[in-house]
């Protein structure tokens, strides 16, 4: 799959809450990382006060827990919660919050099985990250169980399954989106001829509208995002014939990019980035580029290539956009790259294909053979800050360290199959 965690056991340990007693519902802080990528979906934090240099065996660990169930998920943290997927087998896919503070079980809710568990190259297993609303958390499993849940308790709220009420189509290796919150709305991608993406009202899992792009598109593997062009709101995402812009209100399709498709394989893992109406994709087997979406005196959108090439960043690790420039990874090196021009400013093996976050002037690697670095997040050259590798990593067999770094209040936690780690990153 391009192609797509002193060691403390696991206990099955329960929260009881007293009566009354209930998960905050405040706004998530500026230090907590409650979805995909962080507060708004661009792999960015806004934390600062972190460490701009690791000694040489990396930042302090202040936990690892094991046991935590197989899988590709990336851990959402809140206040003194940390949300995951996992599975056990594949008959139990489930969703879990952990506590911060030393990482035991507060609670582990089933929410299905594991999709397509016959997928080749086979990886079957969790892939979404949880996305925390107030007192709620929202998932989708892999074989497409869309649950809202009780962040304090894990309750089920409502549930929803993408197949069997959608029609939905997913891709090779199952469903790995993770759930857009827009305001009332969530946000999903069941693909298929009936509801290729579909609007719930958050609360119920109401339908607001289906949109179902003409002739279907099969579901791939990045997630929902939100930008603004021509003054609409949209949300942006990667089918496998390629871009989809919808408009946020009503569900119509606004227009189609199809430049970056991959539609001889698996289709596209990486989460689209926008910016000032242009919009950066890539898939693994065929190539990065910038689409321009603009409206046409008839009102039509139509998207544009800005650029294009087979050696930009494609991969799995995703890309982060600072400024004028884009980092992420082109097969075995991190690359800087101008977003509106393309050209490479910088690039080096560091520690080669890696998923890519950011905070505090410093980006941060995870790399897919486990180790992870601290680099300048400047365009004037590859500057590395530390770099280290986790303790006691699992026997990954044929896969690799695909979970993306999550950075949140002064701690950097790592997900690896059934490992999690916890670091102190504060100055």
């Amino acid at each position: 799959m391009q192609q797509l965690l002193h060691s403390l056991s696991f206990r099955p340990v329960a929260l009881v809450l007293a009566t009354g007693v209930s998960f905050l519902a405040a706004a998530a802080s500026a230090d907590d990382w409650p979805q995909w990528r962080g507060p708004t979906r661009d792999g960015i934090s806004k934390e600062t006060g972190l460490l701009r240099e690791w000694p040489a065996a990396g930042p302090a660990l202040r936990w690892q827990v094991n046991g935590t169930g197989a899988g590709y998920s990336t851990p959402a943290v809140v206040e003194d919660r940390l949300f995951l997927l996992g599975n056990e087998g594949l008959d139990n896919e489930f969703v879990q919050a952990l506590a911060a503070g030393d990482g035991h079980r507060v609670w582990r809710t089933r929410i299905g099985k594991v999709g397509n568990p016959d997928q080749k190259p086979n990886y079957p297993g969790a892939r979404s990250t949880p996305t925390i609303d107030g007192d709620h958390a929202y998932a989708l499993g892999s074989d497409g169980d869309l649950v809202c849940l009780e962040a304090g308790s894990g309750k089920l709220v409502w549930r929803k399954n993408l197949r069997a009420d959608f029609g939905g189509k997913p891709g090779i290796w199952a469903y790995a989106e993770s759930p857009l919150i827009d305001g009332d709305t969530l946000v999903c991608t069941p693909g298929g001829s009936e509801a290729t993406l579909v609007a719930l009202h958050k609360d119920t899992g109401a339908v607001l509208w289906k949109c179902a792009v003409p002739g279907g598109d099969e579901a791939t593997y990045p997630s929902v995002i939100q930008t603004e062009i021509g003054g609409v709101k949209q949300y942006v995402q990667f089918l496998k014939q390629g871009l989809i812009g919808v408009n946020a209100r009503t569900g119509e399709t606004l227009w189609r990019y199809g430049e970056t498709a991959d539609l001889r394989s698996g289709g596209s893992i990486m989460t689209p980035v926008a910016y000032r109406g242009q919009v950066y994709s890539a898939a693994g087997l065929v190539g990065g580029g910038l689409a321009r979406v603009q409206a046409g005196a008839d009102g039509r959108y139509r998207a544009e290539t800005v650029y294009f090439s087979k050696k930009l960043p494609i991969g799995i690790g995703g890309v982060v956009r600072l400024g004028d420039y884009l980092y992420g990874a082109s097969g075995q090196s991190l690359q800087c790259v101008g977003f509106g021009s393309g050209e490479v400013k910088w690039e080096d093996r560091s520690i080669g294909a890696a998923s890519v976050a950011y905070a505090d002037g410093c980006l941060y690697l995870r790399g897919e053979n486990g180790e992870v670095a601290l680099v300048d997040g400047s365009p004037e050259g590859y500057r590395e800050k530390g770099r280290f590798s986790p303790a006691n990593q699992p026997d990954r067999g044929s896969s690799k360290a695909w979970s993306y770094p999550v950075i949140a209040s002064g701690r950097l936690y790592l997900q690896d199959l059934d490992t999690v780690w916890c670091y102190d990153i504060a100055r």
